[in-house]
């Protein structure tokens, strides 16, 4: 028979045994928590995709009357399509919670081209930008008729993923995976594109994210055309 501490003896006399093991998985629990990233907590505080009620991906919408919708994943634009009354209130919740959120304009809510940076207008007390001042004159005429495209000119990555500072809409990259990642400088789109991998956690935070697979199969082909183009080209 093995025989007990005299601390174990005590802690099953008293009842305190399960308590305290309790006490240090609870612990455990805590301390692998506070262990989390944090890229992972910001990622949380994210609004959730309408249908599956995760936290959405920027890169994954659907264009509505009233603005885009975003997702988790492809699959839930076609079951929003199939059924939008069944996710309208979610959809509403949604856009709630990005009204709350830091944004930055980036396109044209007319033509839907980068920002020039120095044509805007402010209406009903807010700046909107254009990029030119035909598309200004336009907007101001009807500005109702344009909200939708006006809030799917915005984007929710307000963060250089590479310096922390705020981005400006000119500094961006489109990736081959057809996102676009903006930047706060044209120096930091070099630092990203040499190393997408150390960055992507940033993206993510923010709720941008780099299929690291996908975007090194599109820079591995197209690194082979232009090399075939130059290896044809030579004598």
């Amino acid at each position: 028979m093995r025989t007990l501490t005299k601390t174990a003896v005590l802690l099953a006399i008293t009842g305190l045994a399960a308590p305290l093991a309790t006490l240090a998985q609870d612990h455990g629990h805590h301390a692998a928590k506070d262990g989390h990233h944090a890229d992972t907590k910001a990622a949380a505080k994210l609004p959730h995709c309408p249908v599956m009620d995760e936290p959405i991906d920027f890169s994954v919408q659907t264009m509505t009357k009233d603005g885009p919708v975003y997702f988790c994943c492809k699959m839930c634009i076609d079951r929003l399509k199939q059924s939008p009354a069944k996710y309208a209130s979610k959809v509403t919740a949604q856009r709630e919670a990005l009204a709350k959120m830091d944004r930055v304009q980036v396109g044209c809510p007319i033509s839907g081209k980068p920002i020039d940076g120095k044509t805007f207008a402010e209406v009903d007390g807010k700046r909107v930008d254009f990029c030119c001042p035909g598309c200004m004159a336009k907007y101001k005429k009807d500005p109702a008729a344009y909200q939708a495209k006006l809030l799917a000119s915005y984007t929710y990555q307000t963060k250089c993923p590479v310096a922390g500072e705020k981005i400006i809409a000119s500094s961006f990259v489109d990736l081959a995976t057809g996102q676009r990642v903006f930047f706060c400088c044209p120096g930091c789109d070099k630092r990203f594109l040499a190393d997408p991998g150390k960055y992507a956690p940033k993206l993510a935070a923010q709720g941008v994210h780099v299929d690291l697979k996908k975007l090194k199969a599109g820079k591995d082909a197209h690194a082979g055309h232009d090399h075939g183009d130059h290896e044809h080209g030579t004598p």
